[in-house]
């Protein structure tokens, strides 16, 4: 029986600045990365490990954190996509935050845009320390390499050529305007609060 079901993200379809035949494409991978990781627990399930570890079932071990992290980051990337434009003038707390960790809201956007620039292929994500109690833009590379541990992701924006070459071609730029105009600051916002709040109940606990 399979662990993981891949969520229905077909609200986005009509997303200004996503074709439906690239989002549909977009769906179809996300889709992978969940059959793989099932088939994988499926594996490594039915597969006793040895002393030492053999290099098959090694390589299973391994595998099913890159296609993980696959399937949750696309779930992570599409639940802050909307089709109505996004508002961060309106999310306060959060908007406040970027403000003291970044210097402005503009200082915040110039910052993720150049990363979500980097040459190469991976994730461009805002991400929360509730140690320092500040947010970070930070590069993921690939699907695990580069995340700051322990650190909720706040917004997230793919960036493998799957998620824009199909309409940008190159001009990863114009994807990057069209990805923060449909950036859902609703659930950034949500995502921000219970991330504060779970760093709140872990000092009282």
């Amino acid at each position: 029986m399979a662990l993981y079901s891949a969520k229905d993200f077909t609200r986005l379809i009509g997303t200004p600045g996503f074709s439906d035949a690239l989002l549909r494409q977009h769906f179809e991978l996300y889709s992978g990365y969940v059959k793989n990781a099932n088939a994988l627990l499926h594996e490594l399930g039915a597969a006793s490990p040895a002393k030492p570890p053999t290099p098959a079932w090694s390589e299973l071990k391994r595998r099913f954190g890159w296609e993980w992290n696959g399937m949750r980051l696309h779930e992570f990337y599409f639940g802050n996509l909307t089709k109505k434009k996004g508002n961060l003038e309106k999310t306060a707390g959060l908007g406040a935050q970027l403000i003291r960790d970044f210097g402005s809201r503009e200082s915040w956007e110039k910052d993720f845009r150049a990363t979500g620039s980097l040459r190469g292929i991976g994730w461009a994500a805002v991400v929360w320390d509730a140690e320092a109690r500040r947010l970070f833009n930070v590069w993921v590379d690939e699907h695990d390499r580069g995340q700051l541990a322990g650190c909720p992701v706040i917004l997230l924006m793919d960036a493998f050529e799957h998620a824009y070459m199909a309409d940008y071609g190159t001009k990863r730029g114009e994807y990057i305007d069209a990805f923060l105009s449909a950036a859902d600051w609703e659930v950034a916002t949500r995502r921000f609060e219970m991330a504060e709040a779970a760093a709140r109940a872990a000092v009282h606990a």
